[in-house]
């Protein structure tokens, strides 16, 4: 792929987000999300394996039943109401279908069956793009339109991205998936709070995204790609794997790290809606999550695989400056302070 392509790639998937973020009108939403899926498929289809060409089609296929579900909810509901403004969003059939169209996007619960097999069949690049900037246009029509989500529908939504996540990611041993089935259950947290309170969501959604940034690069960078190629980290460099293992942490939610914040907000609010029995088994299914993560930090830290004391450490690295990785990285790590500021701002 040649440079001007790489950059027209790049424009229209930046476009269309921008497009579909910023329009009333169920059309032009439409059109930017079909713009920002078929700059997509170019990302994925650059290298030339079976795998990818297989996930590209996958992906293509679910995005499409998706923006055709989209599409004709919102005919639905201008044939109902003569309204095509998303926020006019009325008619609970078309608003049903809109949900289930924008999970199916998302890759949520039931609809979650696409997103492990895509991730696992592109590049750590094309994953971490599906799995943050791809989120951006449907969780935008999401909060668009809350006001009119059955919110039952939603409740349940998240609690089952958030068991099928936990659960998926158990016997995985392969890092795309497992950051996949991590993508599927943070959704779960989102949707479960979407009807209640929509500005926590949507700094779930950007906590998240500024986690799993530098944890895929760190991916990239070490040609990470099962858990046990992390047993082996430690020889290359071992500031990488301390960070690698403090980044899992942070996104299992232990109350240290920046993690912690946005599912602590959402226990909160469920509280206090008087959601009490849905805040325990949202608690209860996290520990689930935190099971494989600790599971990833102990075989990246406490394991070590038969190896000659004279290759234990590479002593001549070359040295590249990741500025992105390196910014990313302790926000993700200590932003637990400014928690109490975030709530009141919320």
């Amino acid at each position: 792929m040649n440079l001007f392509t790489q950059l027209m790639t790049l424009l229209g998937l930046t476009t269309g987000t921008i497009i579909t973020a910023s329009s009333n009108h169920w059309l032009v939403a439409w059109s930017g999300l079909e713009l920002n899926m078929l700059s997509m498929l170019v990302i994925m289809m650059k290298p030339k394996h079976p795998r990818t060409a297989e996930a590209t089609i996958k992906y293509f296929l679910t995005q499409a039943i998706a923006s055709a579900l989209m599409l004709f909810s919102s005919m639905i509901n201008a044939m109902q109401t003569g309204q095509w403004n998303i926020t006019q969003m009325t008619d609970k059939y078309a608003c049903t279908m809109l949900l289930l169209s924008m999970m199916m996007k998302l890759g949520a619960a039931p609809t979650y069956f696409w997103l492990p097999e895509v991730m696992q069949g592109t590049t750590t690049l094309t994953a971490l793009i599906i799995a943050s900037w791809q989120k951006i246009a449907p969780i935008t029509i999401l909060f668009m339109t809350h006001n009119h989500l059955p919110p039952m529908i939603t409740i349940l939504v998240g609690i089952m991205s958030t068991i099928i996540g936990g659960w998926g990611s158990i016997n995985q041993t392969q890092m795309r998936k497992l950051m996949a089935y991590s993508s599927i259950s943070n959704l779960g947290w989102t949707m479960v709070i979407f009807t209640t309170s929509p500005n926590i969501p949507t700094l779930n959604i950007a906590i998240y995204i500024m986690m799993i940034t530098p944890t895929f690069m760190i991916m990239k960078n070490t040609s990470m790609k099962t858990l046990q190629d992390s047993t082996t980290m430690w020889t290359t460099s071992t500031m990488t794997n301390t960070t690698l293992t403090l980044m899992l942490l942070s996104m299992s939610g232990l109350p240290p790290f920046t993690g912690f914040t946005p599912k602590f907000m959402i226990l909160n609010e469920l509280v206090m809606q008087n959601l009490t029995p849905i805040a325990t088994m949202m608690a209860v299914s996290s520990l689930i999550n935190m099971f494989f993560y600790i599971r990833t930090t102990y075989i990246t830290t406490m394991t070590t695989p038969p190896i000659m004391m004279l290759n234990t450490m590479k002593w001549r690295l070359t040295t590249t400056q990741q500025k992105l990785t390196s910014t990313l990285i302790p926000l993700s790590l200590i932003t637990l302070p400014l928690m109490p500021t975030l709530m009141y701002m919320t």
